[in-house]
């Protein structure tokens, strides 16, 4: 069974230029749910999966495991309070919340810009 985890170095992507902060998804079939937990494994911030009984789950997706059906496909979240990772099978899901995106607007590119900007402005700026 595959897994991926966000520490692995062949795993980085450019930084979007829009956020999913804030987006709510239904999981209607399962393209949708497998690109939509794709998405929700990239994301950096948490994440709150409603599942099919109802119940809201809260956390950070640091681990994901597909596999050709989705009941075997999961998700693993770090979960406030809990001890313990969760995991969740993707069939499980019914909606994907997007919260608070951690890192938007944190690019290098960014940085640069906020340092030049400082120091054409005659401000003291520097690279601490």
């Amino acid at each position: 069974m595959p897994q991926e985890t966000k520490s692995d170095a062949g795993h980085a992507h450019a930084e979007r230029s829009e956020s999913l902060q804030g987006w709510t998804v239904d999981l209607s079939d399962e393209a949708v749910a497998r690109d939509v937990l794709d998405k929700a494994f990239d994301f950096r911030g948490d994440t709150v999966l409603t599942l099919v009984t109802g119940e809201e789950v809260e956390g950070y997706i640091f681990d994901r495991r597909t596999c050709s059906k989705l009941e075997a496909s999961q998700v693993r979240l770090l979960v406030a309070g809990s001890p313990a990772p969760r995991s969740v099978s993707y069939d499980q899901i019914q909606r994907v919340a997007f919260g608070k995106d951690t890192a938007h607007g944190k690019s290098f590119e960014t940085w640069v810009k906020k340092f030049t900007d400082a120091r054409l402005a005659g401000k003291e700026a520097s690279i601490h």
